[in-house]
């Protein structure tokens, strides 16, 4: 039973919530695929399962990391988008060393911050954005359509589904930890993957850009449990939070429209 629930729902829940969501993407377009493509998912069902393996006082704990982990995957898409130019291979190297230096860090200081985690993110967007918006000039490619095929969605939703897996068994060990693989860049790294081999380097750059504004209502999700899992539980906690994300993302969407 431990198993079941720390390992096997984890991961078919992950894989199915994306492996459906891509799906209504590439049926629908760049729109509605926009809109969903923001919202949190994945690190949803994370944290139900880490709050009903441990409890809702460890999946805040949890939780706390994940704004700051998430400036961490700006940075992780910054870095790509400056290197992708050159090679598409030293681009994921050099992105992932950043990715587990930063998030090591996190993990020896035990960071459960959630003051300095929200000001990191935030600090790590304004900052990446901007320098890729004004400095680098590089356009956002939020409303291109990405082709994904069967293969490539099952791929993407077993991947997925393995990260949440492991955050969820690694509750066991430390908040932090479980923090930290909640949202580990899978799927950032598999859509610049998918997105320099069909569109090229000029493209995966302006989808990484895109991508840092659509992390915010991960981040704001995250934020929200923080605070209200042991205060209201963890069901009326996640519908709030998943409320105000979606009032995040419906802002994104607007603000991508005006953004070239």
């Amino acid at each position: 039973m431990s198993l079941l629930f720390q390992v096997v729902l984890p991961f078919v829940l992950s894989a199915l919530v994306v492996i459906i969501v891509m799906y209504i993407a590439e049926r629908y377009g760049s729109k509605v695929g926009g809109i969903l493509g923001t919202l949190p998912s994945t690190i949803v069902i994370a944290f139900l399962f880490i709050a009903y393996t441990e409890d809702t006082m460890f999946a805040s704990q949890a939780a706390s990391v994940v704004p700051a982990e998430l400036g961490v995957n700006v940075i992780f898409l910054l870095v790509f988008a400056l290197l992708v130019h050159r090679s598409m291979l030293l681009a994921f190297l050099i992105t992932f060393l950043v990715w587990t230096f930063l998030s090591v860090l996190l993990i020896v200081f035990s960071f459960q911050d959630i003051v300095f985690s929200v000001l990191f993110y935030l600090g790590a967007v304004i900052v990446s954005f901007l320098f890729l918006e004004k400095i680098k000039k590089i356009p956002s490619q939020g409303h291109i359509r990405v082709h994904y095929t069967p293969r490539k969605i099952v791929f993407r939703g077993v991947l997925a589904g393995s990260i949440i897996a492991i955050a969820v068994f690694l509750s066991n060990i430390d908040a932090v930890i479980s923090g930290v693989f909640s949202v580990f860049p899978a799927i950032l790294s598999s859509t610049m993957l998918i997105s320099v081999r069909e569109h090229g380097p000029d493209f995966a750059s302006g989808m990484a850009k895109s991508m840092m504004l659509g992390l915010s209502s991960v981040a704001t999700y995250a934020t929200v449990i923080y605070f209200l899992y042991p205060l209201y539980g963890v069901l009326v906690g996640t519908i709030l939070a998943y409320l105000l994300s979606l009032c995040v993302t419906l802002g994104i969407y607007s603000l991508r429209q005006k953004i070239s």
